[in-house]
């Protein structure tokens, strides 16, 4: 008997998620802030972000996200044009002073390390790496004055702790997946930045970075030092505008929404302890779910490593690509494995819009695809 069209597989109905959108980025909008969006008419899109109407905005997203990760006093929410991979820049140009260090886990912790290697004015930095599916802890360096950590390698789904290495040097977190979905410690990190496009339930182009008063002071130091940069690479600039509730550059309003309403939605649920606690409960009926079966397990093998907020499954005896096909094919989208890992994987996201309920279906659909194409 011939294989069956992947393609063709018709999920049964306790099979399928009431939403089936579990991409790692750009992520899941839930339907009641585009509601909350189309509700605006005419107030909103297509006015002046230097105007109130989107200044309050603003300042309403950045007094949520000092309210959803308890910023000390002095600690400033600044935002930004573009995502984190424009900041990467802004923080070579503005945050280090002479070396960086750089733990790479992945595909996405690895730019940043490239980006400070190849700045003219920069030492070289120092790089401290593990193979993809593991993690590894910083080096304590005394010729380091950042370090740069990663909360979540979105390439491979592999979660870190976030604690300082040392007394001296500021931290920097790429919390760009992880950012909404982990707890994390502001005592911890001088900059801990993301985009909107993952835990937030938005759309790209925007980033944002909370920030320590030491970080507000180097900004400050830099800018001062002589260095040349960029305008719209400019930290100082950055927060500047964002101390007058705007960005440098026109940003995307929706995005800017968006942003707004799921940190409104996520602090009337209780604040990152449960956003945090949503993205738990997702994982654990994930992971829970790969262990009981044979043909398939977690990538990340230290359980402690796994990332809670978008998982990396690794398959055998059945082709990823087949289950992808199916999945799309019942609606269940963007499960595909990141495309320079080149393994038979799904990429799952875990974020706090994603129900838990519907990462239940997904795993029985998945049982049924598997199920179906083994005959």
């Amino acid at each position: 008997m011939a294989a069956p069209d992947p393609a063709d597989i018709v999920l049964p109905a306790d099979c399928r998620p009431a939403d089936g959108r579990f991409g790692s980025g750009p992520s899941k909008v839930r339907t009641e802030a585009l509601d909350r969006l189309a509700a605006t008419g005419g107030t909103f899109l297509g006015t002046s972000h230097r105007r109130d109407g989107v200044k309050s905005v603003v300042r309403r997203v950045r007094e949520g996200l000092a309210t959803m990760f308890s910023l000390p006093d002095g600690y400033e929410v600044v935002l930004g044009n573009g995502g984190s991979t424009v900041l990467w820049d802004a923080l070579a140009f503005g945050l280090v002073e002479q070396r960086s260090e750089h733990v790479v886990i992945g595909e996405f912790s690895s730019k940043f390390a490239e980006v400070t290697r190849g700045a003219p004015f920069l030492d070289d930095p120092v790089v401290v790496s593990s193979p993809p599916g593991t993690r590894i802890a910083p080096v304590v360096d005394p010729t380091v004055d950042v370090y740069a950590l990663v909360h979540n390698e979105t390439s491979t789904g592999v979660m870190c702790d976030v604690v300082r290495p040392a007394a001296t040097g500021l931290v920097a977190v790429d919390a760009t997946s992880g950012a909404g979905s982990l707890r994390v410690d502001p005592a911890e990190f001088d900059v801990y930045y993301f985009a909107p496009q993952k835990a937030f339930g938005s759309d790209g182009g925007l980033w944002v970075a909370l920030c320590s008063p030491a970080a507000v002071e180097r900004i400050g130091r830099v800018a001062d030092s002589g260095r040349w940069i960029p305008p719209s690479l400019d930290l100082r600039t950055a927060l500047d505008n964002s101390r007058l509730d705007q960005t440098y550059n026109t940003p995307a309003l929706a995005t800017l929404f968006l942003l707004c309403d799921t940190v409104e939605w996520i602090n009337d649920q209780g604040g990152l302890a449960w956003s945090a606690g949503r993205s738990d409960a997702s994982a654990a009926v994930l992971y829970g779910w790969a262990e009981q079966r044979d043909f398939v397990t977690p990538f990340v093998a230290d359980p402690a490593a796994r990332s809670h907020a978008n998982a990396t499954l690794e398959f055998t005896g059945v082709d990823a690509g087949d289950l992808c096909t199916a999945l799309r094919a019942n609606g269940i989208v963007d499960v595909e494995p990141y495309r320079k890992i080149g393994a038979n994987q799904l990429r799952v996201a875990l974020f706090p819009a994603i129900e838990p309920d519907d990462v239940a279906a997904l795993t029985r659909a998945l049982d049924h695809v598997v199920d179906v194409l083994a005959g």
